[in-house]
């Protein structure tokens, strides 16, 4: 009857009551010796006892407990709500009060865990943004203020000051470009709009507007054999063709001269398609796998600034990915090579 998991309030005073009239009914009858004297005190004893302790609980110990109650889910009841959780509900047991308690604390504590980890990834992005900013801002304010300094008048470095400055803005123009299309993504504002196309039609386009850049460090491109069967997949074109660019030219800046991009296409099942591109590059360290689509992560920040690029590129492809309800992962060992792969929805005709 007595469990203690299962006191309530009444239960409790009703115990204690009960023990303190047997001690003083059995005092009384040790005393006078009456029959009558004995059940009177206990009777008395037992009302009193009962409605003084219930009456100290439920307006004390459970006023406080009302009160974390409060602060834990930040309500504040109308006076009705609190008639009918004080009189009608049954009141908790301090056992699940603490319970409670220990949920909610668990769970703060998860909240302050996201929030230190989020402050961590805004400092860092910060940084990483005002050092991809001040690089070529800095080097438009040096050739601009050299021009201004009399270089302008010299024909043999004006003209070469001015396109180098006008590299660095285009850089600046592409990096803003990059983080606004970011900005849409992860707010939701981009719209996908599904079309069914042939993956392999995609990736030969690409490999065509890609081949001159490729010929310099003599990078050839192929489709896997066994994976050249048109295979049609529904997404959005245009959005889809930003992942496979931005893959192949990472392919092709992080490729070894002479080197392989390799495209291959897996109908994985009926409903999805995996597509990945594969290069024999310098490849990643294992401890850079899980940050490489974190916006401005790069594993080696000397070599990837003198390759170029805003360091947004695999965290768009991400989204993109992400945005259309698929997933994409990477495989890379250095001095191996990279294998980025992703999936998408088998296309409807």
């Amino acid at each position: 009857m007595f469990k203690a998991k299962n006191l309530s309030p009444q239960k409790l005073a009703g115990f204690t009551a009960l023990i303190i009239s047997a001690v003083i009914a059995l005092g009384s009858l040790i005393a006078d010796g009456s029959w009558q004297v004995m059940l009177t005190a206990f009777i008395l004893t037992f009302l009193v006892s009962y409605y003084l302790y219930l009456y100290t609980l439920q307006n004390f110990i459970y006023r406080k407990i009302k009160l974390i109650y409060k602060f834990i889910y930040q309500t504040k009841a109308s006076k009705r709500e609190e008639f009918f959780n004080k009189n009608i509900l049954p009141l908790k047991t301090i056992e699940e009060v603490s319970e409670d308690v220990e949920k909610w604390a668990i769970q703060k504590k998860e909240e302050l865990d996201i929030l230190r980890r989020n402050e961590e990834f805004r400092k860092e992005f910060l940084l990483n943004l005002s050092h991809e900013l001040k690089t070529p801002i800095f080097a438009v304010q040096g050739y601009i203020h050299t021009l201004l300094d009399g270089a302008i008048d010299d024909p043999n470095v004006n003209k070469v000051f001015l396109k180098n400055a006008t590299k660095n803005v285009d850089r600046l123009c592409h990096l803003l470009d990059d983080l606004d299309e970011i900005s849409k993504l992860e707010s939701g504002e981009m719209t996908i709009n599904k079309e069914t196309f042939v993956i392999q039609d995609m990736i030969k386009d690409i490999f065509d507007t890609l081949s001159l850049k490729a010929n310099t460090k003599g990078i050839k491109f192929n489709i896997k054999k066994g994976c050249e069967a048109p295979v049609a997949v529904q997404a959005d074109k245009e959005k889809i063709r930003q992942v496979l660019m931005n893959l192949v030219d990472n392919s092709i800046k992080y490729g070894k001269n002479d080197g392989h991009t390799i495209a291959s296409i897996y109908v994985m099942d009926d409903k999805q398609v995996l597509v990945e591109i594969s290069d024999d590059g310098i490849g990643i360290s294992e401890e850079h796998l899980p940050r490489v689509f974190e916006r401005f992560y790069r594993t080696d920040r000397a070599r990837s600034r003198d390759i170029g690029g805003t360091g947004l590129g695999l965290a768009i492809v991400k989204h993109i990915i992400e945005a259309h309800n698929q997933t994409i992962n990477v495989r890379s060992k250095p001095e191996i090579g990279s294998t980025f792969g992703f999936t998408l929805d088998t296309g409807r005709e």
